[in-house]
Order: C-alpha cells, then sequence, then structure tokens
C-alpha cells in the first residue's frame, strides 16, 4: 500500500493514512528513515498523528503515553501495549507499507 511520496513527508514530520480494508496507518520520517505503524494509540485510542513525534517517540496527544515508532514499544505510562508496526519499503520515491502485513504486532 501507498503511504506517500518521500518529498511529501519531510523529517520529523508524521501523517495519518486511511486505508479501506484495515485500521488507520501513521507514517514517520525519522531523519530520512521512514516507519508505519497502527495510528491508534493502544491505550486511548486516539489517532497518534494528533499527537507529537520527538525522534523515534511518538507521543499520544490524550494522556501522553509514548511509542519508539521503529519497534512500536511502548515507552512510559500509561501505554504498556505495543503499537503494530508495519514493514516499510521506498521506491520510486514512494513510502510503501509492504502488503500492509504487520511486521510485529
Amino acid at each position: 500500500m501507498p503511504l506517500c511520496r518521500v518529498g511529501e513527508l519531510a523529517p520529523g514530520e508524521m501523517r495519518r493514512v486511511v486505508r479501506e480494508d484495515g485500521p488507520p496507518l501513521a507514517v514517520y520520517n525519522v531523519d530520512g528513515v521512514f516507519h508505519a505503524t497502527d495510528d491508534t494509540c493502544t491505550h486511548a485510542r486516539a489517532s497518534l498523528t494528533e499527537g507529537d513525534l520527538d525522534g523515534c517517540e511518538v507521543v499520544c496527544p490524550v494522556h501522553m503515553g509514548a511509542f519508539d515508532v521503529r519497534s512500536g514499544e511502548p515507552l512510559c505510562f500509561p501505554v504498556t501495549r505495543a503499537l503494530r508496526t508495519y514493514e516499510v519499503a521506498v521506491e520510486d520515491g514512494v513510502v510503501w507499507a509492504l502488503d500492509s502485513a504487520p511486521a510485529r504486532s
């Protein structure tokens, strides 16, 4: 599934991507490396792309829980469950979530 064009997402930015066949995804540009996760916080059910991205950490806008966008691991309370992450590839200037299949859950 295409997520965005490389030039559309500057380092330090993130974007929500709505899918027809599953939950929305979040794509992140961390220093020129792209990552993708589910966009919904595992604790507050909020859109993570409405929060903040600080390096590799995305912070939920509701209770300030944080996740590592590279691994999906929870980093601070109140989140305790990992985010689903997705394998990402860049081809011909387009960032793809490969098959939109989770890399881990």
